[in-house]
């Protein structure tokens, strides 16, 4: 049977067939899109991409020992991205076998972006936490998305306020251990469990709270916020680094430059014949 068939024998029948088939196709491809879209599976998937282009052009130039060893690497890659892309998968069945092939939840709209606003709620709310000496831990989703973490938590989606933030703190509550999860101008979760720090230079005296922090921050590009239960001290992580002892105008102006960074000029260069 040739792999392209011949349309212009295809009763009606088949036309809607094969539309149906084209169909479904692109709707899997749809599905795996918004499943892998801002999670560390795009750069994995780009890596191997790029993987495959040299391979092809290795071959191409006859660079055979190196074509030999990107061939095994490609294999080797093949073999470990079902293992790579475990929590992926392991909510793409989950969704399956709840009958949620399309989210009702998750994304936001457009316009339900507002960094100042956010930015202004959660510096109001860490200053009351601070002061109380009450121990908090926020998260705010960037590019990468955390679904999985979220999935783990309390889900509230509510819009973000520094009342709901601090009330959510308040000690022995159901839903004060943990981290609060943001994304957009929403609160998409509460008492959400995180990975802790593989960083070896934190302090030994940290507790879980800052490792949990740190710990997010390594695996995706969201910034955390914690309030130290014990000093009240506050401090944000990002990128695996913590930086610690911030004061509200701080804290404002470094989640004003993670989360609003300003575009960068060009600075105007005079050149012969410009007036």
């Amino acid at each position: 049977m040739p792999l392209i068939p011949n349309f212009s024998r295809f009763t009606l029948g088949e036309y809607f067939l094969a539309l149906v088939d084209i169909g479904l196709v692109a709707y899997v491809l749809y599905r795996l899109f918004i499943l892998i879209r801002g999670t560390r599976a795009v750069q994995l998937i780009n890596g191997l991409f790029i993987l495959l282009l040299a391979t092809a052009a290795s071959r191409v130039l006859r660079l055979y020992t190196l074509n030999w060893l990107l061939e095994k690497v490609v294999l080797g890659a093949s073999v470990a991205l079902p293992i790579v892309f475990q929590p992926e998968l392991r909510r793409a069945l989950e969704q399956i076998g709840r009958g949620r092939l399309i989210p009702t939840k998750g994304f936001l709209d457009p316009g339900d972006e507002d960094p100042p606003r956010l930015i202004d709620q959660v510096s109001k709310a860490v200053e009351i936490l601070a002061r109380n000496k009450t121990g908090a831990l926020m998260v705010i989703e960037r590019e990468t998305r955390l679904g999985e973490l979220i999935d783990s938590g309390i889900p509230i989606e509510g819009h973000v306020s520094w009342e709901l933030l601090t009330n959510i703190f308040i000690p022995n509550t159901p839903l004060h251990d943990g981290a609060v999860i943001l994304r957009g101008s929403r609160v998409m979760a509460a008492a959400c469990w995180l990975p802790l720090a593989e960083a070896t230079e934190l302090e030994h005296r940290l507790g879980s709270r800052h490792r949990a922090g740190v710990g997010v921050t390594e695996h995706s590009d969201a910034v955390s916020v914690i309030v130290s239960e014990e000093t009240g001290e506050v401090s944000v992580a990002h990128g695996g680094r913590l930086v610690r002892g911030l004061d509200e105008k701080a804290l404002r102006e470094t989640l004003t430059a993670l989360l609003m960074p300003q575009p960068v000029r060009v600075p105007w260069r005079f050149r012969p014949g410009d007036g």
